[in-house]
């Protein structure tokens, strides 16, 4: 059956200066070209690629060290064990975490640094069953909670839902940070919605697992593990320090009598015929340069393979199907603003990857939807609104990778944010705002210049440099994927992460 359906819908290969591609037997034709590796063009894109990549390594790798040396040293001397090595002895071993907010308030507030936003996220196999694992890192202010540890936990939380995940809590907090304990209760994101969003999991048979690691207690009566073991019945291991309580957690887990359930079909795993890294020469860090969205395609679908839809039609939008790791996905991807034709090829292919549920990835590179009288006279008010409309309606899993500019209502019809992707990922090199940084600037400079001329007064070139050079900087600084990620739990990641071995 499948292979008739793949005969019944594979469509004509993309065109090329030496005609269309030729399909052998029952293959799906490979996607790729080899590039110019020695060009000028390749190696400064690659150079200027690799810098950012090296700079995310080098971030993240600050971040890991929680709190500092010193705090560390502490938590070490009372006998604990450090929070990323209790992930590491509660997950299978050679398994992979994957992590989840790394920079979550990174630089976000003054004079304070809150490394992870004390908190550590991640999905990780547990006795053979995939968890969302929630740590908190009492290094960083004794694990206190801000009000983006907050955000970060609910975040998890969220996936963890959405993707019916067992929750493994590794307890080691002292609460809400009483500084700022006005931003973390009062609000809808408090600690009262972390409970909420438990009782409803749970209600949903999705189940929540606590441990609570290094405790100290000074009398026993007043909560320790003995009368909640023995009296309350509250507790139901009593764990004698950290590897015993992990021990113990993944013990719960084996017993949780929990299988995966597949709505869709696997086969065999492939690495795509092109490197990743050579994504760092193919996009490179000026996103005013273009670059073909199927040659990042060709470097993270498995062979390289990719039945790509209405190949020649609405072309500033690349569809099409391709597996990862297996799995089917629907691929959306940006080569260009989006002009009508290339929304209602969206639209079309979004509601057909919802009618097969095959979830979709979403390779975000978009100024927006094109404007000016003759597109709105063809209606791109209204073909736009109904790929909008189709993203946000489609039920299947979706992630959203951000591999270059994402700005305005592009931003909403290749699944942003708001329209609740289940990843967002965004790479070092990528800017998201509500336009560009030079675009705003213009478009403040016309009004600025249309206000002087009304008001019968002269705006020089001077005038409108000084105008737009702090626009343009504060443009730079608050698209930047750190600043997003910072404050809206993104997850930034290098190119080719598709291809890292990991959970499928």
């Amino acid at each position: 059956m499948w292979a008739a359906l793949r005969l019944a819908l594979r469509p004509c290969a993309r065109a090329s200066p030496a005609g269309l591609r030729a399909y052998h037997g029952d293959s799906v034709a490979s996607l790729g070209t080899q590039p110019d590796l020695g060009s000028a063009l390749y190696q400064e894109n690659y150079k200027q690629m690799k810098a950012l990549v090296n700079q995310l390594h080098e971030r993240v790798e600050h971040i890991k060290l929680g709190g500092g040396e010193k705090a560390r040293a502490l938590h070490i001397s009372r006998g604990k064990l450090l929070p990323r090595e209790r992930i590491d002895n509660l997950i299978d071993p050679g398994s992979p975490f994957l992590e989840l907010s790394q920079f979550a308030g990174y630089q976000l507030y003054d004079n304070e640094e809150v490394p992870g936003g004390g908190i550590i996220t991640g999905i990780g196999r547990v006795s053979g069953v995939e968890c969302m694992i929630i740590a908190n890192d009492a290094t960083v202010k004794g694990g206190a909670y801000y009000p983006v540890t907050v955000k970060k936990q609910l975040r998890a939380q969220e996936i963890a839902m959405q993707n019916r995940l067992p929750c493994i809590y590794l307890v080691d907090s002292g609460g809400a940070y009483l500084p700022r304990q006005a931003d973390v209760f009062p609000d809808r994101d408090h600690f009262g919605r972390t409970f909420y969003n438990q009782a409803i999991m749970s209600s949903k048979n999705i189940a929540q697992v606590k441990a609570a690691t290094g405790e100290e207690v000074s009398a026993e009566d007043l909560g320790g593990a003995d009368l909640h073991c023995r009296k309350s019945g509250v507790s139901d291991h009593c764990a004698l320090d950290d590897h015993h309580a992990l021990h113990l957690t993944r013990k719960v887990v084996r017993n949780l009598n929990y299988q995966k359930k597949l709505d869709v079909t696997i086969e065999p795993s492939e690495e795509p015929l092109f490197p990743a890294d050579e994504l760092y020469g193919i996009v490179g860090a000026n996103l005013k340069r273009s670059f073909d969205v199927r040659e990042v395609i060709a470097r993270i679908v498995d062979g390289s393979r990719f039945t790509e839809f209405k190949a020649f039609y609405g072309d500033t939008l690349v569809t099409g199907f391709a597996r990862i790791f297996g799995y089917p996905v629907g691929i959306v991807g940006n080569n260009g603003v989006l002009f009508s034709e290339s929304a209602k090829k969206g639209t079309h292919f979004v509601q057909l990857c919802c009618q097969r549920n095959i979830p979709l990835l979403f390779l975000q590179n978009i100024t927006g939807f094109m404007v000016g009288r003759e597109y709105e006279a063809e209606g791109i008010a209204k073909d736009g609104a109904k790929m909008v409309a189709a993203v946000a309606c489609a039920q299947v899993p979706k992630i959203t990778l951000i591999i270059g500019s994402s700005y305005g209502a592009g931003n909403y019809g290749m699944c942003g944010r708001a329209y609740s992707p289940r990843f967002l990922y965004i790479w070092p090199n990528a800017r998201i705002s509500v336009m560009g940084g030079e675009q705003a600037a213009n478009v403040l400079a016309t009004i600025a210049k249309d206000q002087r001329a009304r008001e019968g007064k002269q705006f020089s070139s001077a005038d409108e440099a000084a105008l737009k050079e702090p626009i343009i900087k504060k443009f730079e600084e608050e698209g930047n994927p750190y600043y997003s990620s910072a404050r809206d739990v993104f997850s930034p990641c290098c190119p080719g992460w598709l291809q890292t071995p990991g959970l499928k």
